[in-house]
């Protein structure tokens, strides 16, 4: 009887822990409408179509890839040379673990899959906003299709698939680094390889593009930070009841904070509080917890989103003085905000400590020379190949007519 007891027991909280990352998969896979909707209301009307079809082409790329060999890849059973790679096999496994608890004590094999493949398809969809208004379909869908399902696996594999770097002791709880860092090299590579946007840069002057539906944009961070819930909430593995609401707390409260300070800063520096930059804060503070959610007091968690709301202000003003054009800011978020919230594990939390923020550093740099050197190298041969950019005419008319042969809004009226 006490057998049987325990038995039932087990099951039942199997079955409660797999419901919840079921849950946190479905608000990931919301994400993705954030994302678009974010993404199209930060650029220009005639633009809207090629953005939206961007962000929902990406998740369908990033599933299928990530079954056919980005999940084996990522979580290999075995790494090879050092802890630098490994490989399972392509495809999914089919057998009986996939639905029982002799796969994981947490949850099953198809929700483990679901899940990862949802952080997958996140990082692409970051690259997607910086090269926005210019870049070809087709390209943007070859870069993609191999940065989903190569690049991407093999830097989660180094950390959460038991490689060289967990064994070193780095540490990024749902994806700092191993997420928005690495989507963020990836636009960074693109945006330098594809060139501002026509009429950005002029006569050594900077001339603002603004989006042309900012409630669109105000709706996608929300549900942005509505995702972060199951980004965050969900990397706990569990349901957990103390570490799921901690990490939910800390989200919240980096993000209230990140508003605060990109409020106050753009503010202070352009002396009217600019929404676009607030909006952004909101995404700085979540990107900067990511990493160490689960290990930061709420107060920590506050003074992490407060930095890095001021952060994301000046990386997007320095970043459009060096003429890198990025219409959305997702450089300045994800991949500024990404570093800082991953070296913030070794200055607050548990884990505070040079040692420790030492092991960051090394996390940081290391993938950011993996992801530089072979995202421009996917440029690199895409732009000699099929070329990534559209012609000027299509930049001019916009690539909603040039990429698609179709209007967002074509019953409005044209204004020159």
């Amino acid at each position: 009887m006490d057998s049987q007891f325990t038995t039932e027991i087990a099951n039942n909280l199997f079955t409660i822990n797999n419901l919840w990352m079921m849950f946190a998969t479905a608000l990931v896979f919301i994400m993705h409408l954030g994302f678009a909707t974010l993404e199209a209301g930060l650029t220009q009307s005639k633009n809207t179509i090629n953005i939206l079809f961007k962000n929902s082409i990406i998740p369908a790329i990033g599933l299928v890839t990530y079954a056919i060999i980005g999940f084996n890849l990522m979580y290999p059973a075995d790494c090879i040379l050092g802890g630098l790679i490994g490989f399972s096999g392509f495809g999914i496994g089919t057998d009986a673990a996939g639905v029982t608890n002799s796969y994981n004590i947490g949850y099953t094999y198809w929700t483990d899959f679901l899940f990862q493949g949802m952080f997958a398809a996140t990082a692409a969809t970051i690259v997607s906003g910086a090269v926005a208004e210019r870049i070809r379909l087709s390209s943007f869908i070859i870069f993609s299709t191999f940065f989903v399902g190569i690049i991407y696996p093999i830097t989660g594999m180094w950390k959460w698939g038991g490689g060289f770097l967990n064994n070193l002791g780095f540490y990024d709880f749902a994806g700092s680094t191993l997420v928005h860092s690495v989507g963020g090299w990836g636009a960074l590579t693109g945006v330098i390889f594809l060139g501002p946007r026509i009429g950005k840069y002029m006569k050594g002057k900077i001339y603002p593009i603004p989006g042309h539906n900012i409630p669109l944009a105000v709706i996608g961070v929300f549900l942005l930070w509505l995702g972060w819930f199951g980004f965050n909430g969900g990397s706990v593995l569990s349901a957990d009841p103390g570490l799921v609401s901690l990490v939910l707390v800390t989200t919240s409260l980096a993000a209230s904070a990140g508003a605060i300070g990109a409020m106050a800063t753009s503010w202070s520096f352009f002396k009217k509080p600019d929404l676009t930059m607030t909006l952004n804060g909101i995404l700085a503070g979540l990107v900067g917890i990511t990493a160490g959610a689960d290990l930061m007091t709420p107060f920590s968690s506050i003074i992490i989103g407060l930095i890095a709301g001021v952060i994301v202000v000046f990386a997007v003003i320095i970043f459009d003085r060096i003429k890198i054009d990025d219409p959305v800011g997702a450089i300045s978020v994800h991949l500024v905000c990404g570093i800082f919230g991953t070296l913030a594990v070794g200055i607050w939390g548990e884990k505070a400590g040079l040692e420790q923020l030492f092991y960051q550093a090394i996390g940081v740099l290391t993938i950011g020379a993996f992801v530089v050197s072979s995202t421009s190298l996917m440029w690199f041969i895409i732009k000699k190949t099929v070329g990534i950019r559209v012609s000027q005419e299509e930049e001019y008319s916009g690539l909603d007519i040039g990429e698609h042969a179709m209007e967002a809004y074509p019953y409005f009226e044209k204004v020159s």
